[in-house]
């Protein structure tokens, strides 16, 4: 059993030597190519925690709001909306307040239709820089690639036959290494564009059939709905 547990330490260490050795021999794109994954993964942090926050669920807050609705207590409705505040509430809230106001329903819609535009951004955020620093992580790897390829010819050119196989070795391990920490950076960047894309679109949506269902029971019920002063 301690013969296994060393092996499995050894292994995870010759695993932390390989990928340290391997940034070392990547040149100055590694670098570059780290600092982009830095990026990512602060971009990565800062979203979901924006997106936890900025979300709620659609129907625990329709069955509270449209009850108090129905009821006639739109100011309660208001004070619903304003003590959890997100963008589905902001945009059910924008619609209620005109609907206490009396105003026409095509005010009352477009009200809401504003607000979802306004709020958009707000789930969006910075999700879209993942996809450009996804392309961004692939250019920077090629272009140490390609720096990586330049100093082997280069090298070889220069030095005698001895040492030619050793300066064009340690080209291509540059070369290579630059390539695969450029695509390892470039995947978790795509990969995590498109989790929060459909986290997202599922929000947005639920702003709109929410103001729709709102909108249908404003204009089903009016004749029930009357704002206490």
């Amino acid at each position: 059993m301690e013969d296994k547990t060393l092996e499995i330490l050894h292994k995870c260490e010759s695993t932390g030597n390989f990928i340290s050795k391997a940034f070392c021999e990547g040149g100055f794109a590694m670098y570059i190519i780290a600092a982009i994954g830095f990026l990512v993964i602060f971009l990565i942090i800062e979203r979901f925690r924006s997106l936890s926050s900025l979300t709620l669920d659609k129907s625990s807050v329709s069955e509270n709001l449209f009850g108090l609705l129905l009821q006639g207590n739109i100011r309660q409705a208001i004070g619903f909306c304003d003590t959890t505040p997100a963008p589905l509430t902001n945009t059910l809230k924008a619609g209620l307040v005109q609907v206490m106001n009396k105003r026409p329903d095509e005010e009352v819609q477009v009200a809401m239709d504003a607000a979802v535009l306004r709020e958009t951004p707000r789930l969006e955020g910075w999700a879209s820089f993942l996809a450009v620093f996804g392309n961004v992580s692939v250019l920077v790897g090629l272009l140490g690639t390609i720096i990586g390829l330049i100093k082997s010819f280069g090298g070889v050119a220069e030095v005698d036959a001895a040492t030619k196989a050793a300066v064009l070795s340690k080209g291509i391990s540059e070369a290579l290494n630059c390539t695969a920490f450029g695509l390892s950076i470039a995947i978790i960047a795509i990969v995590a564009y498109g989790f929060f894309q459909i986290r997202i679109g599922r929000a947005t949506n639920d702003l709109l059939e929410s103001s729709m269902n709102l909108m249908n029971c404003v204009v089903s019920n009016r004749d029930k709905i009357h704002a206490k002063k």
